[in-house]
C-alpha cells in the first residue's frame, strides 16, 4: 500500500492506486475506474510526479482519481484537490473575459487593437480583437522573439511589461491579418492587458468576480505573482535521465495566454458551463464556440480559446496546455455529454493521449474505430515515391521538410507513412498532402490541408553543399532591432555556427541555397544586386521571418 496525503478529509490513509476524491457527485463502476487506474499506472509512485484526472457526463462530476506525487521533495502526493498549472488550456478563460466585455458593449470584435494599444505600430491593415480570439491576428509570439533575443520564457521572470514592449518593437507581421492561421501566445495575453485597460481592475480580479466565483471555481486563480504561497500546488518536473526528475517551474508572471492554476474539479465545473450558459448565457456559448473564417472563407477549427474539430467521428470541443514541466488537457464531447480533465506534473506526460484513452471508455459503442474512417489505399507504383523524394520548403516559414522512401512507403521526415489514397493523394500523420500536377520526369510541389488550420504550399528545392569558400561568405555579424540581438556567424571545422553575444556556438546546416537551419530554426541569407549577402532573416515556428542586417 501507498501512503497518501489526502488533504481534502485532512488525514493520511493507505489507499490502493490513485487517490479518489469523496467530492465527486456520482460514483462509476468498478471495472471503468479500474480501466482509469491502469492508464495512469506508470505515473502512480511514490518516487514520481503524475497526473490528475476528472470525468463528468451531463455536468455531473462522476470521476476524479489522482497519481503520483505533487511534491518529490516533501513527499506529498498528488490528489483530487492537487492545484496544477493548465498551460494553454487557459485561453478559453481569457476569451470568455473578453467576449463578455463586447457582450456588454464596451469593446467591439472588429475593433482595431490600436484603439486600445496606440504603442503597437500600424501595420497598414487593422488587426482585431477577432483577429487575436482566433490566432489570425498575423503578430508574432513574443515569447518565440525572446528566446531569440537570448532569454526563452521561463529563463526570466518576464511581465506583462515585457511582453508588450516586444510586441511594440515588432515592425512587421507574420503576414497580413486574417490570411492564415498562427498559433500566438502574442494575442492572448493582449487580450489579458485589454480587459485591464478596458475595466480599470486587474484581469485576475475580474475573471474571479465573473467567471471564477459564480461557477463555484474556488480553487482556480491566476499566477499573476509566481511568489505567491498556493495551497495544495503540485510542483513541475522534467525528467533528468536515470528516474531523476529536475523541477520545472514557470517562474514568470505573464498570464492570459496560460498561467492558470487549477483543479481537475474546477475545470469540468467550467466545461459545464460551456453546455449550460449559466455564466454568460447563450451569447457567450456561441461567441466561444464561433470558429475562426479566414479571408478567404475558409473556417478553421481555432474558435475562442476551443479547438471544434472530431475524435473518432465524435464531435470533440478541447484544447491542450503545457508550460514549464506542466501539461494539461480539457475535453468534451456535447453529443454525448461526456468531459475529461487531464493534469499533470510531468513534462512526458501525453496528457491529449491520457485524455482520450479515459474518454474511450465512456465513449465506447459511440465512436468510430479509428480504422473504420481511414481513407481507403490504393496502390501507386514506386516510381512515384522515388519520383516525390527530396527536400521541400514550406513557402510561408521556409522550413523544410523532406519526403523519403522507406520500406516501398512514402515517408515524411524519415518517420511518418503517407497512404496513397488517390494518384495524387497521400494521408498520414493528421494530414493530407496533394502533389501539384507537373509534368513526367519533374519534381512537383505539393500542398498539405490540415483541416485543423489551414493549407500549407511547399515547393522542391535543390540540394545544397557549401563549399569552404562558400561557406566564408556566410561568416559575418548580424543585428535585430526587433529582437534587440546581435549574433555572428563563423565558419568551424568546416561548417557554419551561429554565435550568442556569451560566445555560445550552435551549428547551423545547409537546407537549400542561401539557407541553413538547425533545431527547428531557419537563417535565410538575402544578396543584393551584385550578389553580395547583406541580410538575414531567422524564422521558426511561432515567428516566420524577423530581419537581421548585416554590420559587418
Amino acid at each position: 500500500m501507498r501512503i497518501r496525503v489526502l488533504s481534502v478529509v485532512t488525514a493520511v490513509g493507505a489507499l490502493m492506486p490513485g487517490v479518489a476524491s469523496p467530492l465527486a457527485s456520482q460514483a462509476v463502476s468498478a471495472d471503468r475506474q479500474a480501466a482509469v487506474d491502469a492508464i495512469f499506472g506508470r505515473y502512480d509512485g511514490t518516487d514520481m510526479p503524475g497526473c490528475a484526472v476528472g470525468v463528468s457526463e451531463a455536468g455531473v462530476i462522476n470521476l476524479e482519481r489522482a497519481y503520483g506525487m505533487a511534491d518529490l521533495e516533501h513527499a506529498v502526493a498528488n490528489t483530487p484537490i492537487s492545484v496544477f498549472e493548465n498551460g494553454s488550456v487557459s485561453k478559453q478563460f481569457t476569451a470568455a473575459a473578453t467576449i463578455l466585455l463586447a457582450l456588454e458593449g464596451k469593446i467591439a470584435f472588429d475593433d482595431d487593437i490600436r484603439t486600445y494599444f496606440p504603442e503597437i505600430p500600424d501595420y497598414g491593415e487593422p488587426v482585431t480583437i477577432r483577429h487575436l480570439l482566433n490566432h489570425t491576428s498575423g503578430l508574432r509570439d513574443w515569447g518565440s522573439v525572446a528566446g531569440i533575443h537570448g532569454w526563452p520564457r521561463t529563463t526570466r521572470v518576464h511581465d506583462h511589461r515585457h511582453a508588450l514592449d516586444i510586441i511594440a518593437r515588432q515592425r512587421e507581421l507574420n503576414y497580413p491579418p486574417g490570411t492564415f492561421y498562427s498559433y500566438t501566445n502574442t494575442g492572448y495575453n493582449l487580450q489579458a492587458m485589454l480587459v485591464e485597460r478596458v475595466t480599470g481592475r486587474s484581469f485576475a480580479e475580474f475573471t474571479k468576480e465573473r467567471l471564477f466565483d459564480p461557477l463555484g471555481m474556488t480553487r482556480t486563480e491566476w499566477r499573476d505573482e509566481y511568489r505567491r504561497v498556493v495551497e495544495d500546488r503540485a510542483i513541475a518536473y522534467r525528467p533528468a535521465g536515470g528516474g531523476e526528475f529536475y523541477m520545472d517551474m514557470p517562474f514568470e508572471q505573464v498570464h492570459g495566454n496560460g498561467g492558470l492554476l487549477t483543479t481537475v474539479g474546477d475545470l469540468l465545473r467550467w466545461t459545464r458551463n460551456l453546455e449550460t450558459g449559466e455564466v454568460g448565457g447563450p451569447e457567450l456559448l456561441a461567441e466561444m464556440h464561433r470558429q475562426g473564417v479566414l479571408n478567404s472563407g475558409r473556417t478553421i477549427a481555432y474558435a475562442s480559446g476551443l479547438t471544434v474539430t472530431e475524435y473518432r467521428s465524435v464531435p470533440e470541443v478541447q484544447h491542450g496546455g503545457a508550460t514549464a514541466g506542466y501539461r494539461a488537457f480539457l475535453t468534451r464531447f456535447p453529443e454525448q455529454g461526456v468531459a475529461v480533465a487531464v493534469l499533470c506534473n510531468r513534462a512526458d506526460a501525453n496528457s491529449g493521449g491520457l485524455a482520450h484513452q479515459v474518454a474511450d471508455l465512456w465513449l465506447d459503442g459511440v465512436a468510430v474505430a479509428e480504422d473504420a474512417v481511414a481513407a481507403t489505399p490504393i496502390a501507386v507504383s514506386p516510381d512515384v515515391f522515388e519520383r516525390l523524394a527530396g527536400a521541400y520548403r514550406d513557402l510561408r516559414t521556409n522550413g523544410v521538410i523532406g519526403l523519403g522512401v522507406r520500406d516501398g512507403e512514402l515517408v515524411v521526415n524519415g518517420q511518418v507513412p503517407m497512404i496513397a489514397t488517390a494518384p495524387n493523394t497521400f494521408v498520414g500523420g493528421g494530414r493530407t498532402l496533394v502533389v501539384d500536377g507537373e509534368a513526367p520526369g519533374t519534381r512537383p510541389g505539393f500542398m498539405t490541408v490540415d483541416q485543423a488550420a489551414d493549407t500549407i504550399h511547399f515547393e522542391p528545392v535543390d540540394p545544397f553543399d557549401p563549399t569552404p569558400a562558400e561557406l566564408e561568405s556566410y561568416a559575418g555579424t548580424w543585428h535585430s532591432p526587433e529582437a534587440e540581438a546581435t549574433y555572428t556567424t563563423e565558419v568551424r571545422d568546416g561548417g557554419l555556427v551561429l554565435v550568442d553575444r556569451y560566445g555560445q556556438a550552435r551549428p547551423i546546416g545547409p537546407l537549400y541555397p542561401d539557407a541553413f537551419g538547425g533545431a527547428g530554426n531557419v537563417f535565410r541569407f538575402s544578396r543584393d544586386a551584385s550578389g553580395a549577402i547583406t541580410g538575414m532573416r531567422w524564422g521558426q515556428g511561432r515567428v516566420w521571418s524577423i530581419r537581421f542586417d548585416r554590420v559587418r
